[in-house]
């Protein structure tokens, strides 16, 4: 699995899809009480039940929030389509929608001066996307295909400090994580740093300083 990451950060993790693969990733939804996160999930090809696969949860940044259970495939889904990496890297890949107005992380970003700021909280309780998405890991975890030691979780900008926040709430679930852009309190790295992680952060991001990145690695 750590090749397909490689991949995606080689090839780019950009690329519309149209109408014929869209319908690959068939559209789910969990519902907890009165709360409903929608997500995606392709499948491996030539799936077989009676085999165990890795599983990875994609999470999408803030520009693909909705409810249209579409948009947050903008980003990733197009690599995870490949036929040369659906042979080689055969897994369960999965992309949760997170609402509008809403966030993976517990996180406040007022701004200053005409200038956003990230204020990452200690600990706290969970969004209400953030607890949908715990309850959804867990359900792929039941699944009896899924191999629960090869459980792989990565994000983009927002979906970068959903991994890091989902990585301290589910200590020990996740074999492996990378974090694009993202950031995090470094009070909470404690509590998976002994998580094999990678950290990615253009030097020239204007929209989710480095720093951020940077005080987490």
């Amino acid at each position: 699995m750590r090749y397909l990451i490689i991949a995606l950060l080689f090839v780019g993790i950009s690329g519309k899809l149209n109408a014929q693969n869209l319908e690959e990733y068939k559209s789910e939804m969990y519902i907890e009480g009165s709360d409903t996160l929608l997500y995606r999930v392709l499948m491996p090809q030539n799936f077989d039940p009676g085999k165990k696969y890795p599983v990875m949860v994609f999470l999408h940044g803030a520009g693909e929030r909705g409810s249209d259970n579409q948009a947050q495939l903008t980003h990733g889904s197009k690599l995870f389509l490949d036929p040369d990496v659906r042979k080689s890297f055969p897994a369960i890949v999965v992309f949760p929608q997170c609402p509008a107005n809403s966030f993976w992380s517990n996180v406040d970003i007022p701004v200053v001066n005409g200038n956003r700021t990230f204020q990452f909280q200690k600990g706290g309780t969970p969004t209400p996307p953030m607890k949908l998405l715990m309850g959804l890991t867990d359900d792929l975890q039941d699944m009896p295909y899924a191999d629960e030691d090869q459980f792989y979780v990565g994000g983009l900008s927002m979906g970068g400090m959903g991994t890091f926040e989902l990585l301290r709430r589910m200590r020990g679930d996740f074999a492996a994580a990378f974090a694009i852009c993202g950031g995090d309190n470094p009070k909470n790295t404690k509590k998976y740093k002994k998580v094999p992680l990678w950290v990615f952060h253009g030097a020239k991001d204007d929209v989710v300083p480095p720093e951020n990145s940077k005080i987490v690695v």
